[in-house]
């Protein structure tokens, strides 16, 4: 990843630790949690790669994991020594490095892996082939690893409310039928990314040849639906609270995970 993206989570690591406390997060957030307790082994040592300020390292060190975190930044590495502090939770180890070079997790194999948050940045193919691969290389054999890509199909139903004037351009809204890559400052208000599609993602994972397990759409069937989400979350607070819940549980139906911001996978490394 470039000194663009780790500039930017540098400067945002509060506001990284808080996005988890809006309403449209919290779906996420909870979705994640439903598939580690699905198909996470109950124990075992877990390496979470991109996990900044640590939510979802706290979780698991909650559960009884042994966790390692991995992160570019290193305010946000800092953040979450605090988070875990405060949390009364430990982690194994709290690591600053490039999701690229994966050789400082030297105390592997892992039984368990996060991947949340890299792919989003990582713009070249090959890079995101070779993590991929690196990640595959940390798990045990039978290692289970979540792997997060932003998928460009659920971004352009998002955008009619988040980022309406980019469809002032025909070309660009075409453009998020494929892939997409956002070098430097091009987004604005965001850094360096890379937005897939679930096909193309799909390619990738196998090429790096992990077993496909399942894989979901975090925001599962209230994807595309941020200000409504927002809005039931302030107004009918006991109407979110089931939302919530029943959009964990159905993040893996094919109806929803192809139109959602978020597609996650969950791979197993073959024997």
């Amino acid at each position: 990843m470039s000194k663009f993206v780790q500039d930017y989570y540098n400067n945002h690591a509060t506001q990284e630790w808080e996005r988890f406390d809006n309403a449209e997060c919290k779906i996420e957030f909870a979705s994640t949690l439903y598939l580690i307790e699905k198909y996470f082994p109950k124990q075992g040592r877990v390496c979470d790669v991109g996990g900044g300020p640590g939510r979802y390292t706290i979780e698991l060190a909650k559960r009884g994991y042994h966790v390692t975190l991995f992160d570019i930044s290193e305010e946000e590495i800092n953040l979450a020594r605090t988070q875990l502090k405060q949390s009364k939770v430990n982690a194994q180890q709290l690591i600053v490095g490039d999701a690229r070079n994966l050789s400082r997790l030297v105390s592997g194999p892992f039984d368990a892996a996060l991947l949340m948050g890299p792919m989003y940045h990582i713009i070249g193919t090959k890079d995101r082939i070779n993590i991929l691969g690196q990640l595959k290389n940390i798990l045990k054999p039978n290692g289970i690893a979540i792997v997060a890509y932003l998928n460009s199909w659920g971004l352009m139903r998002t955008g009619i409310t988040d980022f309406p004037n980019w469809y002032k351009d025909i070309e660009k809204l075409h453009s998020m039928l494929q892939d997409k890559v956002f070098e430097g400052q091009a987004l604005k208000g965001f850094t360096e990314c890379y937005w897939s599609t679930p096909e193309i993602a799909l390619a990738e994972i196998k090429s790096a040849e992990f077993e496909l397990i399942s894989y979901a759409g975090a925001e599962g069937f209230t994807g595309g639906m941020h200000e409504l989400i927002e809005k039931l979350y302030v107004e009918n607070p006991d109407a979110y609270a089931n939302v919530l819940e029943v959009a964990a549980e159905t993040c893996e139906l094919s109806q929803y995970r192809d139109t959602t911001d978020h597609l996650h996978f969950v791979v197993r490394k073959p024997l």
